[in-house]
């Protein structure tokens, strides 16, 4: 009988004994975290029928897992076929993910929200043999929008809802799948897995606007997570507070295998929607995120201050100015000065403790990547007491490369190259990046590889970059890629293409850097728009040329569909200086000319 994990009996007593450094794949790391502390808090999730939070102890899910594990043995799957997760943050979706690995497999995860189109091209070029989603429901939308593909041969749906299983022998709900193979014994050999044996392919954005895979081996993963244990301070005491999708690469390695690692504790949040009562219920000490979580609460923050009388703002004011005191000479190794010692405890009890408590009260660190940070933002964070720490990674480095430390902290950086990664300066400043925590190389895509990784090993990040006194600031980008500030990546050109094959549309420009979503600068053909706005009322008008637009670009991901709009008739030309002489978008100077049409969009959503 094989255990719980995968691990044979017989190696407990060395597990036990084993360090993190004795880890070589992820189904080790789980299995040694199991060993050290089987009874502590390994998860948390809220039950929507007892609505109460309810724990999983390391003990527990790896019983769990092992559950999985058997039913995964009853599909006959062959070890290094793929296994496709479309599930949100939840144990569903880790404990199909724990299973596959430790059998072989290679999970897929993907978007929980993602288009139907975008699911169906990851399916067909990942060849994965078994998918997990919500619904049938779910299934159908995804059938519907394109041909999934032959490999796949079981689609197993969470929510107990009527299929039609008649129509498609290949769909079985959650609960049957599991419980048919509950008798069967779990008598199979372990599989001899290897460091460099797949552990993911993680879908991201490519230049072509179809997803690339990125394959991430089980040493990329474990290295990155030993080299996080060494830099981060996290312990068995701890609680993340998990929402950023298991699809994104920084989720994935800092929220869920470094906790393994850590022994500390995963609560799931219910949704992003609810993440803020999730925050005051949960109470986590540390939180990782993309920089439009913090910029949501700053606003909020902001717009309380404004509305409080003088005495109470010059109190909030005051309460900054010397939280941000105290951070810089504990930066600079000092002590503060004798009145910001002094008014501190008023201070953080009359402005620190009511504002931080809207996190919580407890967090200690807050995680910040994907994306850019603004200075204000964090800056006033870190005054209130809060070490919000950024850092700087690519899911083709699993992902983290450098990160800030809360004694190490120069929050206009990105911090400072984890141990075991190298960093470089190529041509035009462009950040290069060597290490075990670099990927194989992209899901049947040499060319791309060979374009991205060097034969000596070395990653073009396309970021352009200056490294003083050992800490990386990023300082651009060398490729034509927008990064919102939820971390995503995207092409723009291929969505202008895209939106360009409509004929409303003459002209068009796709921003979104370092903003919470897309939007389009267009230029419509006269004649044509003549006729369709004569058929809308005035205020429909948008509405109505973003459903054009989402029309057009239906074939991408869902978060690289533009959710606002602006236009004109007047065409963008080289007399105008908003085009080049070989008639290319000038985007500097169609955003700076725009500036105020473009604060519009983003102010009134």
């Amino acid at each position: 009988m094989q255990d719980h994990i995968g691990v044979a009996a017989e190696a407990r007593d060395d597990l036990r004994s084993a360090g993190l450094d004795s880890v070589s794949t992820l189904p080790d790391l789980l299995a040694w975290r199991i060993q050290q502390t089987p009874s502590g808090e390994a998860y948390r999730h809220f039950d929507r029928e007892s609505l109460a939070w309810k724990s999983l102890t390391w003990q527990a899910f790896g019983e769990e897992v092992r559950r999985w594990r058997k039913a995964l043995v009853r599909e006959n799957l062959a070890k290094g076929e793929c296994i496709a997760i479309l599930m949100p943050n939840g144990i569903e979706h880790i404990a199909l993910d724990q299973a596959a690995l430790a059998r072989g497999l290679v999970p897929v995860p993907m978007h929980a929200l993602d288009n139907p189109e975008s699911i169906s091209y990851i399916l067909r070029d990942s060849g994965a043999a078994l998918l997990l989603l919500n619904s049938a429901e779910q299934w159908r939308a995804i059938v519907k929008s394109g041909d999934p593909g032959l490999s796949l041969r079981r689609v197993v749906y969470a929510e107990a809802e009527t299929a039609d299983f008649a129509a498609d022998s290949r769909l079985i709900t959650l609960e049957r799948w599991l419980a048919a193979a509950s008798n069967a014994r779990d008598s199979e050999r372990d599989v001899d897995l290897r460091p460099g044996d797949l552990a993911a392919i993680v879908y991201t954005s490519g230049t072509t606007g179809r997803p690339k895979g990125v394959m991430l081996s089980h040493e990329n993963v474990v290295s990155n997570v030993k080299a996080i244990a060494k830099r981060f301070p996290a312990h068995q005491g701890d609680l993340f507070l998990s929402f950023l999708p298991l699809s994104h690469t920084f989720e994935r390695t800092g929220g869920y295998y470094f906790p393994i690692a850590a022994g500390a504790c995963v609560a799931y949040s219910r949704s992003v929607k609810e993440l803020p009562d999730d925050l005051k219920q949960v109470r986590p000490t540390i939180l990782i995120s993309v920089p439009r979580i913090y910029e949501r609460f700053y606003a909020r923050i902001m717009e309380q201050r404004a509305a409080r009388d003088v005495v109470r703002r010059a109190i909030f004011d005051l309460a900054i100015a010397v939280g941000g005191r105290r951070f810089d000479a504990r930066q600079h190794g000092k002590s503060p000065a004798l009145f910001d010692e002094l008014a501190w405890p008023f201070l953080q009890r009359a402005v620190a403790r009511p504002v931080l408590a809207a996190l919580g009260g407890r967090l200690r660190v807050a995680l910040s990547g994907g994306a850019p940070i603004g200075a204000e933002v964090i800056r006033l964070f870190l005054a209130l007491g809060l070490d919000i720490l950024q850092g700087y990674g690519m899911t083709e480095s699993s992902p983290v490369v450098a990160v800030n430390t809360p004694d190490d902290n120069d929050y206009r950086s990105v911090g400072r190259p984890l141990d075991g990664v190298e960093v470089r300066l190529g041509e035009n400043d462009e950040l290069q990046v060597k290490g075990a925590n670099v990927m194989t190389g992209y899901w049947h895509r040499p060319d791309d590889t060979a374009r991205a990784k060097g034969a000596d090993g070395w990653l073009h990040t396309g970021d352009q970059a200056r490294i003083e006194n050992g800490r990386i600031f990023i300082t651009g980008r060398i490729k034509d890629i927008i990064v919102t500030s939820t971390g995503e990546k995207i092409a723009p050109g291929d969505l202008e293409t895209a939106i360009l094959a409509d004929p409303l549309f003459a002209q068009v420009m796709v921003i979104g850097e370092n903003r919470p979503y897309l939007a389009v600068l267009a230029v419509l053909n006269p004649e044509a728009w003549e006729r369709e706005k004569g058929r809308l009322a005035e205020n429909a008008r948008a509405e109505f040329l973003r459903k054009r637009i989402a029309a057009a670009v239906k074939a991408f991901p869902a978060y690289a569909t533009p959710r606002a709009v602006w236009w004109t008739t007047e065409p963008w030309t080289t007399d105008n200086g908003l085009l080049t002489p070989t008639l290319k978008n000038k985007r500097n100077n169609i955003e700076t000319r725009f500036a105020a049409e473009i604060a519009k969009l983003y102010r009134h959503r």
